[in-house]
């Protein structure tokens, strides 16, 4: 819970005030400084201290869109406790719209980093050590790496209690279960108590409006219910549970079309998609192995064997 005075980044932040600091990283070999701009707005109020952030992978642009909409909806002004915006992360990577950090490291495999270590580590650890401390609940905002397309999803860990309560209130169209990945963001924080919510929608370098909506209303769901701000739950069916999940893969390299939606139910043998060449000499469908829901397609016009295409669920 926020308490009055509130401090972060060694500045204490005045009640009922929007207050920018910048996250300081490191100077580019131009001796330019680069720093990460953290927005914090502190009611008058305690309450719990919400983080929102996105960019943690410089080209996932449409969680940038997520936090930038809730920013331009005023939504992070709470009327009780505190909420702080980081809308992009990896100032680095979302210059040159790339996923990794300059030292080629995904900064999302360094936490909770090093004094002394690489780049992303010791980004990491100024992280780790000045802001997580401060926070209670954190929404974390991606995309589908390259042309990787997901549907809105929230993805917990089946044993987080608290990080499945919230999903449900934030109700995506579907909640995955995923155990948290060694040296990620979401481990450290779950390590350290803190409730977190992964986002998922779309693909790299998009801004894809109906995901941003997604985001946009799933976070003022939760926020509302931590009463952070007023207003009333909006919910729409209940969120598809997908326990279990499985990639299917190419049998044939070519040229890939998609004939299915994302977030589809679909039966076994029904046509997914097609591989063909470009000299018209083979045409070769990819069929649903079971019944299941589409919650993942690769977008990527041209497939080699063995490539990922599509995430199915698992059912029981």
């Amino acid at each position: 819970m926020s308490s009055k005075p509130f401090t972060l980044l060694g500045k204490v932040i005045p009640e009922g005030k929007r207050t920018v600091i910048d996250l300081k990283i490191a100077k580019l070999h131009t001796r330019t400084t680069v720093n990460v701009p953290v927005i914090i707005e502190h009611s008058n109020n305690p309450g719990p201290v919400v983080l929102l952030l996105a960019g943690i992978h410089g080209d996932e642009t449409n969680g940038v869109g997520i936090v930038r909409e809730i920013i331009d909806l005023k939504m992070n002004k709470p009327k009780n406790g505190t909420i702080i915006c980081i809308p992009v992360f990896n100032i680095f990577g979302y210059l040159i719209q790339t996923r990794e950090f300059p030292d080629g490291r995904d900064l999302n495999r360094m936490f909770p980093g090093t004094l002394n270590g690489s780049l992303a580590s010791q980004f990491a650890y100024q992280f780790s050590e000045k802001i997580a401390p401060f926070v209670d609940y954190v929404i974390d905002f991606h995309t589908g790496g390259g042309e990787r397309d997901n549907i809105a999803q929230i993805r917990c860990n089946k044993d987080d209690a608290k990080g499945l309560e919230l999903a449900k209130i934030f109700n995506p169209p579907m909640i995955v279960y995923s155990n948290n990945i060694v040296k990620s963001l979401r481990e450290t924080l779950h390590k350290m108590g803190k409730t977190v919510l992964l986002f998922e929608g779309g693909k790299s370098k998009e801004l894809n409006p109906t995901i941003i909506n997604e985001g946009v209303n799933g976070t003022r769901n939760v926020l509302i219910h931590l009463g952070l701000i007023e207003g009333e739950i909006k919910a729409r069916a209940t969120s598809i549970f997908v326990k279990e999940a499985k990639w299917l893969r190419a049998s044939d390299s070519g040229m890939f079309k998609v004939r299915i939606t994302n977030g589809a139910y679909v039966k076994k043998k029904e046509v997914l998609g097609v591989i063909q060449d470009p000299f018209g000499e083979f045409k070769k469908k990819v069929y649903a192995p079971f019944n299941c829901y589409v919650f993942c397609i690769n977008k990527t016009p041209i497939v080699n064997k063995g490539d990922a295409l599509f995430h199915l669920s698992l059912e029981k």
